[in-house]
């Protein structure tokens, strides 16, 4: 049964979903909860993980929560029912858009998707960010740990990292070396 649940779940994701892995972060995350098949804190290090590998953030996603559940198999489905409605669409697409890309609905259903997909990035980014930097329980004295503030300067320091356009490998190995040597100081 969760075999077909896993390939049922990604799959939906996969069909309902615009604009990449980050705009399906929501829906993941949303189905995961609801599965009950990780917690908040889950999904951030499976987020961590899947932004750490090769390869597609939402298909990373998939194997790593298809395999936490079902093993090789679940890792298998998951991953397929993701990839399977876009490689349906797009070849789809593919076969039409050229006679249709001049037609104004499919410019204008162009044009209404851009933002869509902004805002649902942009939605995963403070879902993410309140997990990291509100935890449950939250209470003022979240201010007071060293966790926080160290949580704080690698998000600056990485995202001045980012718009000073340093290559992302690099900055994911400088918040991977930063981490580890935190864990260890902070005993994490």
């Amino acid at each position: 049964m969760i075999y077909l649940q896993l390939l049922w779940t990604f799959f939906k994701i996969g069909a309902l979903t615009f604009g990449g892995g980050y705009a399906m972060l929501p829906l993941i995350q949303s189905e995961t909860l609801a599965n009950g098949w990780a917690t908040e804190e889950e999904i951030i290090n499976f987020i961590a993980v899947s932004e750490s590998t090769p390869g597609p953030f939402a298909i990373n996603m998939a194997t790593y929560i298809g395999t936490s559940q079902g093993g090789v198999l679940g890792a298998f489905l998951s991953t397929l029912g993701v990839v399977l409605p876009s490689f349906i669409i797009i070849l789809i697409v593919a076969r039409c858009y050229e006679k249709f890309k001049t037609n104004r609905f499919v410019a204008g259903a162009m044009t209404g998707l851009k933002p869509a997909v902004v805002g649902l990035i942009g939605a995963a980014v403070l879902s993410v960010g309140k997990t990291v930097f509100v935890p449950e329980n939250f209470s003022t004295a979240i201010f007071k740990t060293d966790i926080f503030y160290m949580s704080a300067i690698l998000f600056i320091a990485m995202t001045v990292l980012a718009f000073k356009k340093v290559h992302p490998i690099i900055i994911i190995c400088i918040s991977a070396v930063v981490g580890i040597a935190a864990g260890y100081a902070f005993g994490m």
